[in-house]
């Protein structure tokens, strides 16, 4: 959060109004005409710095003239010119260069990459302010020259650094710090805009005397020759490699060793920009990496420091040919299995994934078998990651995965609350707020029940859909209901299978369909016991709304799939506690097996198949309509029960032989609720439409004939395309009342 002031100047930043941001910005180029910068020119410049890093997304601002001003004006070598002001002028530049690159010109880009190598290669290396000889008459010509200083605190004997430490430091090694903080952005923005100029630099600047030449700065005195952009990015090159070096030292302070990590990061990223725009770096480079990847894969501390060495594996380990499988065996194994709980670790993987996501699931198989260690962030800290999964879960839907990774996703409040044991076994004792001790955690470190946390722990993909104890495992969980953190990931399950299903449809063959909807029906009654968590997964998977039921969705797609699994379908529709239990699925499987049990849909459909049919369903019908339904059970949905009596005239009317059972039935319905209330329907209204609804499919059964054209009509019929067949009189009539709305 900003402090009140800070606060206050960003509110005076954004509401600064054009006029007055147009004689502000033009005073301050009359300011960077002078000869020295006062204090009114710095303060200006830093509130021009703020002015356009606080509202770059809303004002256009031409930025062309200051831009070549602040260029110019480091043209002069710093001993002729404003030396402290450099500091200043480099930040608004790096932000002239996001707000308006196009404003660089090829000799602005020439001279830009000119000035930072000077400042990257030969700063000074001697610490500012030098020390005293002693003495009674000690004044500033008896002070001595002190080197600087690598972390580990011997006497450095390479060129100067960020890394590199001193009681004081000169100008040019402040310039030294800033122009490596801006670099990768600068070489991204110069890779960008312009190829750059092809003269040759003729700077003939000499290597700083006294250095001593180490084997990452070794380089040969041709590099001197190459034009500016090459030229930069070999200084460039060199300097990174000698970041890495750097970073193997020791440090004595825990702050340098926190820089050390934050260095190693910039400088692989640098690495692969400069290995991006010329890949024969790629093999000078390659080795440095390769053997930092292998100084820092056993300490997990160095995460952040281990995604951009596993980006560069991934842009370049296939041109030069190195074997990736150990980085991406700690990518995607080690870091979601150990560091699920780092956020900042979180946030950098899951970007890593989605700025990747084509390059991963093209070269790096383990990315989709990975699905049960990714998901580890999410049943973690669901709130903070869910939208970088709505983003990656398409990406993990493959027909060797979909039907593991539908099981994950209902098991997600499981694996959450599995998560929060593991960390927990760590403390002993443990127990809840009230004193009493955690049954879950006992069952967590029981070996008894080990086998099924470890499933839910999984590191990869492959080891089975799902597990044969859910219903035991749900009992073991049963006190982590009301986890706030499994009520987070509970929250966000629908969502997910959401997207989840409209991949699948797209992309699944009928095999993998046709096992899914059996994965469906079997975990209709197989999730944790979160009653809104439970009604809201049923209401996503099978809900009220036809095109957004994904069972239906899956059926209209592939109408076969019905006859498949004609024998799962209706074993679950047969099963009378399933009204009463299972009211959104049973209507809508009863509704697929009335509306695509049919010789229309599939050839393979037989009589025989459909009188099973009917007389699995009749036998369900019968009995909710002539008893009371179970203790604690409420009375069967209207929907239920219409639902019921429409399948079965659908049926009846692909296989005549069965109108006069099911007008029996019908009819029978109509006598009996004369009498009044009956035990199966409390409401007399629900009881009304039950009835009318009998009355209307009676009414059709009478004659065949339309009620099969009625109730399982053509293809034409339920889609029509009047408009454009020339077949029927309906073009014909559009034409002709068009032609008479428009008379001349």
């Amino acid at each position: 959060m900003y402090s009140h002031g800070s606060e206050s100047l960003i509110k005076q930043a954004r509401e600064i109004q054009e006029p007055e941001l147009q004689k502000f910005y033009s005073r301050l180029v009359k300011l960077l005409q002078g000869k020295e910068f006062g204090h009114e020119t710095i303060d200006s410049l830093q509130r021009l710095h703020l002015i356009l890093s606080a509202t770059k997304y809303t004002r256009t601002a031409d930025l062309s003239s200051l831009c070549a001003q602040l260029l110019r004006g480091l043209e002069s070598r710093q001993s002729e010119g404003p030396a402290h002001s450099l500091a200043h002028t480099l930040p608004i530049l790096n932000t002239i260069l996001t707000h308006s690159p196009e404003c660089l010109t090829e000799d602005h880009l020439t001279l830009l990459s000119k000035k930072l190598v000077d400042w990257l290669r030969y700063a000074s290396i001697t610490q500012g302010g030098g020390a005293s000889s002693g003495g009674f008459f000690t004044g500033p010509r008896s002070r001595q020259p002190v080197p600087i200083a690598e972390l580990d605190g011997t006497v450095s004997g390479d060129f100067f650094t960020v890394l590199c430490v001193g009681q004081g430091f000169t100008e040019d090694q402040w310039m030294n710090v800033y122009s490596f903080s801006m670099l990768r952005h600068w070489l991204l923005t110069y890779h960008s805009v312009s190829s750059g100029s092809t003269a040759a630099d003729t700077d003939d600047r000499s290597e700083v005397d006294g250095s001593v030449v180490s084997m990452v700065s070794a380089t040969s005195s041709s590099s001197r020759l190459l034009p500016p952009k090459e030229r930069l990015r070999e200084k460039a090159f060199q300097y990174c490699l000698r970041l890495i070096e750097q970073s193997d030292r020791k440090a004595h302070k825990r702050t340098d060793t926190e820089l050390q990590k934050a260095c190693l990061v910039e400088a692989v990223c640098i690495l692969d920009c400069v290995c991006v725009e010329d890949a024969s770096l790629v093999y000078r480079t390659f080795p440095c990496v390769k053997a930092l990847f292998g100084r820092l894969s056993s300490d997990l501390t160095f995460a952040r420091v281990l995604l951009p060495i596993a980006q560069f594996y991934l842009n370049h380990g296939e041109m030069a040919a190195v074997d990736c499988e150990s980085v991406w065996k700690l990518v995607f194994g080690q870091f979601p299995a150990e560091l699920f709980n780092d956020p900042f670790l979180a946030h950098e993987l899951l970007r890593f994934l989605r700025l990747n996501l084509e390059s991963l699931q093209l070269r790096v198989p383990q990315y989709t078998r990975s699905f049960p260690n990714l998901l580890k962030f999410l049943a973690w800290d669901s709130p903070a990651v869910v939208d970088d999964f709505v983003d990656l879960l398409p990406s993990l839907v493959t027909a060797e995965t979909a039907v593991e990774l539908f099981h994950t996703l209902l098991d997600l409040p499981c694996l959450s609350a599995t998560l929060v044991l593991q960390l927990r076994s760590t403390c002993s004792p443990i127990s809840e707020s009230g004193g009493r001790g955690l049954l879950s955690l006992d069952a967590f470190r029981s070996p008894s029940f080990r086998g099924l946390f470890l499933f839910l722990l999984r590191a990869e993909a492959g080891s089975g859909d799902t597990i044969d104890r859910l219903s035991t495992l749900h009992e073991l969980l049963a006190e982590a209901v009301d986890w706030q953190r499994v009520v987070q990931c509970a929250q966000t399950v629908p969502v997910l299978l959401h997207i989840f299903f409209n991949t699948v449809v797209t992309a699944a063959d009928e095999k993998l369909l046709a096992h899914l909807i059996l994965a469906m029906l079997e975990r209709s009654s197989l999730l944790l016991n979160l009653p809104t968590y439970i009604k809201e997964i049923h209401r996503y998977t099978f809900t009220h709304t036809v095109e957004l039921c994904h069972l239906l969705r899956l059926c209209k797609l592939h109408p076969s799939l019905v006859v498949d699994q004609s024998h799962e379908l209706l074993e679950f529709a047969g099963t009378t506690a399933n009204v009463y239990s299972k009211e959104e699925i049973y209507t809508h499987v009863v509704w697929v097996l009335g509306e695509y049990l049919s010789v229309s849909c599939d050839s393979r459909c037989s009589v025989r198949l459909i009188t099973s049919c009917f007389e699995a369903l009749e036998a369900v019908l019968f009995e909710i309509t002539s008893s009371a339904p179970p203790p604690g059970a409420a009375c069967p949905a209207p929907r239920v029960v219409t639902t019921l009596m429409s399948a079965l005239a659908k049926l009846a009317s692909r296989s005549h032989d069965l109108i006069p059972r099911v007008s029996l039935f019908l009819s029978k319905l109509r006598t009996v609720t004369r009498g009044g209330s009956v035990a199966w329907c409390s409401d007399e209204e629900d009881l009304i439409a039950i009835v009318t609804r009998g009355e209307e499919l009676w009414s059709l059964l009478k004659t065949p004939g339309v009620a099969q054209s009625v109730l399982t009509p053509p293809q034409h019929v339920t889609t029509p395309q009047w408009h454009r067949d020339t077949n029927v009189s309906m073009p014909l009539q559009l034409r002709t009342l068009t032609s008479l709305t428009h008379s001349q």
